[in-house]
């Protein structure tokens, strides 16, 4: 087994295709393929399962796909050690619901990375996304919450997915609402004083499950109803149509538009929003360091970070 072929592995993983990760390798489809054929046959494994829409890990890749990640993690920091030389281009990707404040941990992250090269994703997805993104490596964590409605049904898939999930703050339920909104001004709001406000919540695609809903109680019936898939266009319509989302209260100062106003809504409910990890993969270096901005940012916030369970 060599070390090429695992950045190989990583590569048609990445970009779900022999032919595209080929291209973006600098070597032929052909040369690719044998060179997959002879790690699978070397490990006495099937790495990867043909489809007509590409390459898909198998049971047995998915395992060895954490291990190859985790050997060249350790190559790299041996090289920089003990050769002086750059680290292979750095790949880093989070999956998470609709947070700001993720995202502005993420904006810390990349302009504190002082290398020549990386390739950093950062998602903004429907909750069961976030769980097959971090199940198949796509991401190396993941960040969502969960409450006394979705957490048997959310803990249940985690399992079976081989992840856990880590606390990082207790949130109360809050209302975000154009700062011209009539209710602005109150020191807090009740379900009743929002009937007549249109309600707008992020979809889920086919899993439309009220437990993989991002706003708690996501089973209440609105008059007015809104579902939108992105951040940008849900503010936009809080704006524009003077409606109302629920959420965890935490504007980001930095990403988040000014316009926006978080008003703390009356019902007998909290959020635990934490991060999720494959049993099966520790936390790089980037990982860890993302973890830190992400707290940080928090605390700044006033939260108190959770003890871990």
């Amino acid at each position: 087994m060599r070390i090429k072929q695992l950045d190989y592995i990583i590569k048609i993983v990445e970009f779900g295709s022999v032919n595209v990760a080929a291209k973006h390798l600098f070597i032929t489809q052909p040369s690719l393929s044998n060179a997959v054929k002879e790690l699978e046959q070397e490990m006495g494994i099937q790495i990867f399962q043909r489809t007509q829409k590409g390459m898909v890990l198998t049971t047995e890749g998915t395992e060895f796909l954490s291990y190859a990640r985790q050997i060249l993690e350790q190559v790299d920091l041996m090289e920089e050690k003990y050769k002086g030389t750059e680290t292979r281009r750095r790949l880093f990707s989070v999956s998470a619901q609709h947070y700001a404040f993720a995202v502005h941990a993420f904006v810390q992250l990349i302009k504190s990375y002082d290398k020549n090269e990386y390739e950093f994703t950062f998602r903004e997805t429907q909750t069961n996304n976030i769980i097959e993104d971090v199940s198949t490596f796509q991401s190396e964590l993941g960040i969502l919450y969960l409450n006394t409605f979705n957490e048997k049904v959310i803990r249940k898939l985690l399992k079976e997915k081989q992840l856990t999930f880590r606390p990082l703050f207790t949130a109360y339920p809050h209302v975000f609402v154009s700062k011209k909104n009539p209710l602005v001004g109150r020191k807090s709001v009740q379900l009743a004083d929002l009937e007549d406000f249109p309600y707008l919540s992020f979809e889920q695609g086919q899993l439309n499950s009220f437990h993989f809903s991002e706003e708690i109680l996501s089973t209440l019936y609105h008059k007015k109803s809104i579902r939108v898939s992105d951040r940008a266009t849900l503010f936009n319509f809080l704006i524009g149509l003077d409606g109302y989302t629920i959420s965890s209260g935490v504007l980001s100062r930095e990403l988040n538009d000014e316009n926006i106003v978080a008003l703390p809504l009356e019902v007998n409910e909290t959020m635990e929003i934490g991060w999720i990890q494959s049993n099966q993969l520790s936390l790089s270096p980037l990982g860890k360091e993302y973890l830190r901005y992400l707290k940080e940012h928090i605390v700044d916030y006033g939260f108190t970070i959770a003890e871990e369970k």
